[in-house]
């Protein structure tokens, strides 16, 4: 026979063992190693499921490209920089934007936020019209009608669609010079808001308005803007007209792609992912502490086996990987039943969105089954395995085969 020392193994794990306890700490140790990489592959795959569910997130948030000065916040040269990104056959659609802090006032209650100046072509790049659940977008006829994130509108108690009550936004005036009265202080303009849409993280407390008011407030010149954001008919080639365009435009002016916009947020999601992996990595490297009871006990319960071996000619190292490849057939049948039950899981939350988000939400748990989730659990739950294997199938060897 080619491979004595794992046909032996095959028998010892198959076989009825000597003792009924061995027999059950081999098959707790198989059974720790498949609950392990079962929950190592659902969280993995939840992971990537949220991924997807915060590109869908923050779809909007950002445009394929923006436009940025190199140098203070206002656009220099925008007439010559929008003559040549209407140029620019990869262009679907571009946008003027101007953003800065203000304060909403209604009533007795005010807040500290977000106002992002647009004009009517926004919604081309950014289709925000669409995530409307109350009310409508703005028409652009008037430069106070304005579009507030939900949760600003429901801690001010704005009413939507009625002109009769009306909040103001106050903007800090530029430039010096002696305050007698709050006019000198604040720029300051009514509004009315025309609809509502849902924010999330990075879109609270949001004000979506004319270009023109956010121009008023900030006392800025027509056509001045802080940003242009960009759509493009291929978001793909983002980073090839990025360049070209760079060198059409020149130095004064800074273009990213959607992806350098949302580096932080990235970085803090694929931190968060990486935290979780070493959490269940040493979850793996914990449960192999079982099969290393298993192997020893193994030796030991083999010990008269293992004798009559080495009497029929088995030469030490042959003996040791009976034990090495028995450690082996653990991993690999609880990395094979793991992956197998949590793939089973995975689609059952898919179809069935069982398990929901929070309390009180009919947001089911995102998933999303990937190719590498199934080797980077592999890949983990072997690598501990393997080690432990070989270290422990050579502990006790000796003492086995003692008279």
């Amino acid at each position: 026979m080619k491979n004595t020392p794992f046909y032996i193994a095959t028998r010892y794990l198959l076989a009825k063992k000597g003792s009924t306890a061995v027999t059950f700490i081999t098959w707790l140790a198989a059974l720790a190693m498949t609950v392990a990489a079962t929950a190592m592959f659902i969280i993995i795959s939840v992971f990537s499921g949220l991924e997807d569910l915060n590109q869908d997130l923050i779809a909007n948030l950002h445009a394929d490209l923006t436009l940025k000065s190199k140098s203070g916040k206002t656009l220099p040269e925008i007439q010559k920089a929008a003559k040549v990104l209407a140029s620019e056959p990869k262009i679907a659609h571009f946008s003027k934007v101007i953003e800065e802090k203000v304060y909403i006032n209604f009533r007795e209650n005010g807040d500290i936020a977000n106002l992002r100046g647009v004009d009517s072509a926004y919604v081309l790049v950014n289709p925000i019209d669409k995530n409307i659940f109350y009310g409508s977008y703005p028409s652009f006829k008037y430069s106070n009608e304005v579009l507030l994130e939900n949760k600003l509108d429901n801690r001010l108690s704005i009413p939507v669609g009625e002109s009769s009550d009306v909040a103001n936004l106050m903007m800090p005036k530029p430039g010096t010079g002696i305050i007698s009265k709050e006019e000198d202080i604040f720029n300051k303009r009514d509004i009315f808001v025309s609809g509502v849409f849902p924010g999330n993280d990075q879109l609270d407390n949001t004000v979506i308005s004319p270009i023109e008011l956010t121009r008023e407030l900030l006392e800025l010149p027509k056509n001045s803007a802080y940003q242009i954001v960009i759509k493009l008919k291929n978001a793909d080639e983002a980073q090839a007209v990025k360049s070209a365009l760079q060198q059409k435009l020149g130095s004064k002016y800074v273009l990213t792609t959607k992806s350098e916009e949302n580096a932080a947020f990235w970085k803090m999601i694929n931190t968060e992912k990486l935290f979780i992996y070493l959490i269940f990595a040493l979850v793996i490297f914990i449960t192999t502490f079982n099969l290393a009871g298993a192997i020893i006990i193994l030796q030991l319960d083999k010990k008269e086996q293992a004798k009559s071996l080495i009497s029929l000619g088995l030469n030490q190292r042959s003996l040791r990987n009976i034990y090495f490849y028995t450690g082996i057939l653990i991993v690999a049948f609880g990395i094979l039943s793991g992956l197998l039950l949590g793939t089973v899981l995975s689609y059952v939350q898919i179809e069935t969105g069982f398990f929901k988000a929070g309390a009180g939400t009919d947001l089911a748990f995102p998933v999303r089954i990937l190719p590498v989730n199934y080797f980077i659990v592999a890949g983990t739950a072997a690598v501990f395995g393997v080690a432990v294997s070989w270290f422990f199938s050579k502990v006790n060897t000796t003492y086995s085969t003692q008279k």
